[in-house]
């Protein structure tokens, strides 16, 4: 009796909340599930789910071994993922969810030359401006920037970007330059869908905390609509420094307030076990923030090199 197959199956039917949701998830019919499902509760020798027209919820056994099962499911889960990062080769399919922006102009030039280096590793990028359940849905890895959110896998911040506000000169020309933080509620602001700004940013000088106020123009799930919407000059949006540098350095874009330092964007990885080093997700990750410190290197050198050459 595969034991482990069982509890992953009952798992999965809580979580999917039936039994037909439990099997597309195993890739079986819905009688599968409900016959492995018995096999287990007369293994087990209690009732394990409560069953009805809307659904399965789990008996008080249940709940129990649902807890008990989760662990160790995950435990199996860091088992293989120790025993995959033994071997000398990198290889296999590695699934991975990130953002637009970041996937687009960061994370999709990483992955190809991972591609390049480990011929036998087979890599399944899927960008989104949402937050997955790494878990649930199947990936190995997700790249989220922002927020961590909900996630039943394991998340860690793993870089911190610095942001910066930014329009084209040619709408500030017209609309006026802040020089102080309430001054940017005459600008519109271009908002991604899941900013959650309260109304207002933090921003920093010397040391000191304001709160510069956000009057929302338009917002959008798509960073090229954003960009497109900046470019026409809707108004202002926020990005990280390392990602409109070159923009910034030809004058297609200018900083907003210069003289105050916008909030920082976190980067996080989330993975359905904790990452094993050496192990191909580990790679992967490695590589992206590998690709982060140089960006953001390349950008303070112009910096630099600008305030040089002023």
């Amino acid at each position: 009796m595969d034991r482990l197959g069982l509890m992953e199956t009952f798992v999965s039917a809580l979580t999917e909340g039936s039994l037909s949701g439990a099997g597309q998830h195993r890739g079986i019919s819905q009688s599968a599930v409900s016959q492995q499902i018995r096999q287990l509760e007369a293994h087990i020798g209690q009732q394990l789910l409560h069953r009805s027209p809307q659904g399965v919820s789990a008996t008080r056994a249940g709940v129990l071994l649902q807890e008990h099962a989760q662990k160790l499911l995950e435990r199996y889960e860091l088992m293989q993922a120790e025993l995959e990062a033994l071997e000398s080769d990198v290889s296999g399919t590695v699934r991975i969810n990130t953002g637009n922006f970041l996937g687009r102009i960061v994370f999709g030039p990483v992955l190809i030359e991972l591609g390049k280096a480990h011929p036998d590793l087979d890599i399944v990028l899927r960008m989104e401006d949402r937050l997955v359940d790494v878990v649930r849905e199947g990936f190995d890895l997700a790249i989220r920037a922002g927020r961590l959110g909900e996630t039943s896998g394991y998340g860690r911040k793993i870089a911190s970007l610095e942001t910066v506000f930014f329009a084209t000169p040619s709408y500030l020309d017209k609309q006026g330059r802040p020089k102080t933080p309430d001054e940017m509620k005459r600008l519109k602001f271009i908002q991604h869908h899941e900013d959650k700004t309260a109304g207002f940013f933090e921003v920093q000088k010397e040391g000191l905390t304001y709160q510069a106020p956000i009057r929302v123009g338009f917002t959008a799930d798509d960073p090229e609509i954003i960009l497109g919407a900046v470019r026409s000059g809707m108004g202002y949006t926020r990005a990280a420094r390392m990602l409109i540098q070159n923009e910034l350095d030809d004058g297609t874009y200018e900083v907003v307030l210069p003289d105050y330092q916008a909030p920082s964007k976190d980067v996080f990885a989330i993975s359905p076990t904790k990452t094993i080093p050496g192990s191909k997700i580990d790679l992967v990750i490695n590589a992206f923030v590998s690709k982060l410190v140089d960006l953001r290197r390349q950008a303070e050198f112009k910096v630099v090199e600008g305030k040089l050459t002023a």
